[in-house]
């Protein structure tokens, strides 16, 4: 009882902090309109175009920015209030959404329209989710909470993939693809409600006078300079590229070889998020005195393998199943691992080297759009689950550095032996 009272103590921790709490509620509700959009325009696009490789090159656009500018977006992270970013990033988001549901609703939407919106949203999120991340250790007063926070906010994300994909199919059935991209415009003022209810101090890590070009390369090179930080990234640059392309993977798997509805697709979208969810809140449970590391083995192990089994798949409720396995494993290894990036990160340096993370997570999704939406459109799906898994496990298992032990005596990251890493 004690173990499970100490459990639910670290899960629930960063939730004493007022400012945390406010963002929890605005970013729920924004990030399940997200998520609707998400399968909205994933419907949409195949819709279109019946082309999983275009589905891919709009993943693409939408995350080339990630990949072009997230290294500059570190540079603002530390340089302005962090509070006033968001605020200004999310205000951003929220009229692209609005555009692209009143072109839905209107039944003017192109494929063009998707692709410009997805690459400026692209261009917004590049700014976006670096900030957010380095905002996180204001939000709870310091890194006392930070794991438990990073754990809790893949929970948040997982949360609202869970419900936003069913939301979003029953939504779309009835009233088209363009009410998903409105409720998801809607959205964004609850997180905007949120940040500016906050009391927060203003300060900024990097002075006016700091060059640009000056201060990313002192976070790439503190990357350099901590090996075991350097094999993470590495790690995750792989899965990225490979296992990690859902986005590509689901929609087709439900339309075209399942040959689901909306509905259904957003019910496969919502079984991952479930397994996801669950993965998030058992990190954050277990990970009170810092993440494990044997969360980053096993969780990529679990995903890569999931993927290799969604190739043979072709039944719905199997489907569901691999689909819940590959959504734990994925957050097993992802929060595990933005929790290690936090934890070994100087606060000088935290948006920088976030940023750093952000454009090897999500930048290198364009890359994997491309090459995967190619594949499958020459080699069929079943090909290409089988290289995403195959690769991404080989990816786990050949950087195998990134597990010594010798890293990490206690078998926890921990901010006292970042030092013995350098």
């Amino acid at each position: 009882m004690a173990d499970v009272t100490r459990h639910f103590a670290n899960v629930a921790a960063p939730l004493r902090h007022r400012n945390y709490r406010l963002f929890y509620i605005g970013q729920l509700i924004s990030l399940i309109g997200s998520w609707m959009q998400t399968v909205g325009q994933s419907w949409l696009v195949l819709g279109l175009t019946h082309s999983p490789f275009l589905l891919g090159v709009i993943n693409a656009l939408q995350w080339t920015p990630v990949l072009l500018f997230s290294l500059p977006a570190g540079f603002v992270a530390d340089r302005f209030p962090r509070r006033t970013v968001i605020v200004v990033t999310q205000s951003v988001s929220l009229v692209l959404a609005l555009s692209l549901g009143i072109l839905a609703v209107g039944g003017w939407v192109q494929f063009w329209h998707v692709a410009v919106l997805a690459a400026l949203l692209g261009t917004v999120n590049a700014v976006d989710v670096p900030t957010r991340q380095a905002f996180l250790v204001e939000m709870v007063g310091g890194t006392e909470d930070l794991t438990g926070a990073i754990a809790l906010n893949s929970s948040l994300f997982n949360g609202a993939r869970l419900i936003g994909p069913a939301i979003a199919g029953l939504v779309i059935a009835a009233g088209g693809v363009g009410a998903a991209f409105l409720a998801n415009a809607a959205s964004y003022l609850a997180v905007i409600w949120a940040l500016a209810a906050m009391e927060v101090t203003v300060s900024a890590e990097v002075g006016p006078a700091a060059g640009l070009f000056t201060h990313i390369a002192e976070g790439v090179r503190f990357v350099r300079r901590t090996p075991s930080l350097l094999r993470l990234l590495a790690v995750v640059t792989v899965l990225s590229l490979f296992p990690l392309n859902s986005q590509l993977f689901v929609p087709v798997l439900a339309r075209f070889r399942l040959h689901l509805e909306p509905s259904g697709f957003g019910f496969l979208l919502s079984a991952q998020g479930a397994g996801a969810l669950l993965a998030a809140l058992f990190v954050a449970a277990t990970s009170g005195d810092g993440p494990r590391r044997a969360y980053l083995l096993w969780g990529g192990v679990l995903l890569c393998g999931a993927i290799l089994a969604l190739s043979a798949v072709t039944r719905v409720e199997l489907a569901a199943i691999v689909l819940f396995l590959a959504g734990a494993g994925m957050i097993t290894f992802l929060a595990t691992a933005n929790s290690t990036v936090q934890m070994t990160t100087p606060d000088a340096l935290r948006g920088r080297i976030t940023s750093i993370y952000t454009m090897v997570n999500n930048g290198t999704t364009p890359i994997g759009s491309l090459v995967m939406g190619g594949l499958i459109d020459a080699w069929g799906l079943t090909a290409g689950l089988l290289i995403a898994g195959a690769a991404g496990l080989a990816g786990v298992l050949g950087i195998g550095g990134t597990f010594r032990p010798t890293d990490c005596p206690t078998g926890r990251i921990d901010s006292r032996e970042v030092a013995s890493w350098r």
